[in-house]
Parts: structure tokens; sequence; C-alpha cells
């Protein structure tokens, strides 16, 4: 579904990623981990097509991102981590908007999944940070796409939502989807994830299966990034 092989990319004066090589393949929740600053915005925009590598090449769903994004933006739901809503629209009428630009049926069995059903007539602005978040997950899965993209998709929140946010990532697996998600909250990955990518001052310092036992995901990431 997504590989980067050699990846490149410098800002500037600056490499934010060295010689990074990964795939991502069907049906896989990836747990994709690093200190501020490692680099895993960066990697999730060059996934996208939002920027190009300096050098190496970057496949989704085996074409160019960039070339083709537009053909390929249907098959990928993006939630970032600071999601750019429309807060002066209502939730149905910013839900309306995606589905219009992913030219999707419906999103109706979304709404109830995601539990934004007694929310659809309210203005975005006046959601709390938990809700604002479910909205933009439930943009995200509009159209049914078959890799999610997520970055910090439980920042900020509450134990609940948290919950809530882990609950909806595990069921898109059993849909046969990947999900590939950045977090900063470790018992999360354990909890989620089935395979692990560290990243580390912009280099790949681990990719393979998640540690099994409590506190297993912590003890190799400390041990990885020190």
């Amino acid at each position: 579904m997504l590989s980067f092989k050699n990846i490149v990319k410098i800002f500037g004066s600056k490499t934010a990623l060295n010689d990074i090589s990964f795939k991502i393949d069907k049906a896989e929740i990836v747990g994709f981990l690093g200190l501020n600053g490692a680099g895993k915005t960066t990697s999730m925009r060059l996934a996208l097509g939002i920027q190009q590598p300096t050098d190496g090449e970057v496949k989704l769903f085996g074409k160019d991102p960039v070339e083709h994004r537009a053909e390929l933006m249907s098959k990928i739901g993006y939630l970032p981590e600071n999601n750019p809503l429309y807060s002066y629209l209502k939730v149905y009428e910013y839900l309306d908007f995606i589905k219009e630009i992913k030219q999707a049926k419906s999103y109706e069995g979304l709404v109830e999944q995601i539990g934004l059903q007694d929310r659809l007539n309210d203005r975005i602005e006046n959601l709390s940070r938990g809700y604002k978040q479910r909205v933009g997950l439930c943009a995200a899965l509009i159209g049914n796409p078959d890799l999610l993209i997520l970055d910090e998709p439980t920042s900020g929140l509450d134990p609940l939502e948290q919950e809530k946010i882990r609950d909806i990532i595990k069921n898109e697996q059993k849909k046969k989807r990947s999900v590939i998600f950045s977090t900063h909250i470790l018992s999360e990955v354990e909890d989620v994830a089935d395979r692990l990518i560290v990243i580390h001052q912009g280099k790949l310092v681990y990719d393979g299966k998640k540690p099994k036992g409590k506190g297993a995901v912590e003890k190799l990431f400390k041990k990885l990034v020190k």
C-alpha cells in the first residue's frame, strides 16, 4: 500500500529524513514513533504527496503520490494533528463537504459508529476537543479508504475519548484496512498496533513486530532514542 525507498528530505540546512525505507501492507496497524522533530509528520506529508522527497522514491498503491495525488486521495483517509476544520460550519455541513470532495455516497453509518449522531447540527466551533477529533476521524473514514494515516489521533483527549478512538482504529483492521498512526502515548501503541516503526533524528532505528508484554514498547522505545 505504501513504500518508502531510501527517502531523504532536506529543508535548507536541516536533514529531516535520512535514508528511510519501509513498507506498509494490507490490514496492518503500524505505530509510528519518534520524539518531537524526529520526522514523523514529514513522513506522513510525503506519503500523501503534500511534499516531495529530496531523494528516494515514495509509492502509494504503486504510484507516485505527488503525480497521482488527485486519483489516490480517494483511497486515503488522513487525520492531521492540528486538523484545519471549518469551525463556522455545522458538523453535517462539513461532512457533506468532505463527502462531495471524495465523491462518496454516504457517511450515515460512520456517524453512528463514531458517535456523532447527536452532534450533526452543532457548529464545529462549539464542540469539545474530543468531538472535534471525532469529526476529523469521521471525515478521514468517508469513502471507505484502504489506508488511514493518523497524526496524533488522541492528542489532548481524555481517557474515555482516547479509548473510543482506539476502538475505531482496531475496527478498521477487521475491515482489511491498514492504519499508520503516530502517538506519544506508548501504552496506546501497546494496545492497538501490531507493528512498530521508530525514527530518531531522521533515521529509521526500528521496523518490526510490537514487543510483547506490559511496558515492553516503552522499554524498547527508550532504549532506541536514548
